[in-house]
């Protein structure tokens, strides 16, 4: 399937894509998402779990396939607001409200940016990349500058999202 161009509707007839590593579609070229680390796993797993544990309108969800615009991307993490996920087992036919990625060892940012950039000029209201080895986040917004946070700065979330955390906050604990 690796450099072949197909549309959406003929790489969700592909039955590789949900292996795992996942793959994705963008631009027509189907990739496969880098294999995650221990690492990214457990900071994949504590974002999670709170944004979860602020009960708000929102669910965050792991690796969970996104079509929209010919794309069919996989955020690390994807957070949607209830009333608009599907009601089947089923990908979301749409972007998510807000998306997080976690940069991996050896994956361009410049890639993720553009990824991050296809959400968001689709819909998406934020969306984070998490680089672990700067202990940085990039936060981008439709229609504003991006924010570099990192130390004690707070991380910006959805606005009807009441969650207060910090870049060491949530690092705490992972960071090798």
């Amino acid at each position: 399937m690796l450099g072949t161009l197909l549309s959406l509707a003929e790489f969700l007839e592909q039955s590789e894509i949900e292996d795992s590593p996942a793959w994705e579609l963008w631009d027509g070229r189907p990739s496969p998402k880098p294999m995650p680390t221990l690492y990214h796993s457990r900071l994949q797993k504590r974002l999670l779990a709170v944004i979860d544990a602020v009960n708000s309108r929102y669910e965050a969800l792991p690796e969970f396939r996104c079509n929209f615009d010919q794309c069919s991307l996989v955020p690390d993490v994807a957070v949607v607001r209830r009333d608009r996920l599907p009601t089947e087992n089923r990908a979301l036919e749409n972007v998510p409200d807000w998306a997080i990625e976690i940069l991996s060892p050896n994956q361009s940012t410049t890639k993720l940016l553009a990824k991050a950039q296809q959400f968001l000029v689709n819909g998406c209201q934020l969306v984070w990349i998490i680089d672990p080895a700067t202990v940085s986040v990039i936060a981008l917004f439709p229609q504003a500058p991006l924010q570099v946070c990192s130390g004690a700065e707070r991380l910006p979330v959805l606005p009807e999202i009441r969650l207060e955390l910090t870049v060491e906050q949530l690092m705490n604990g992972l960071v090798s």
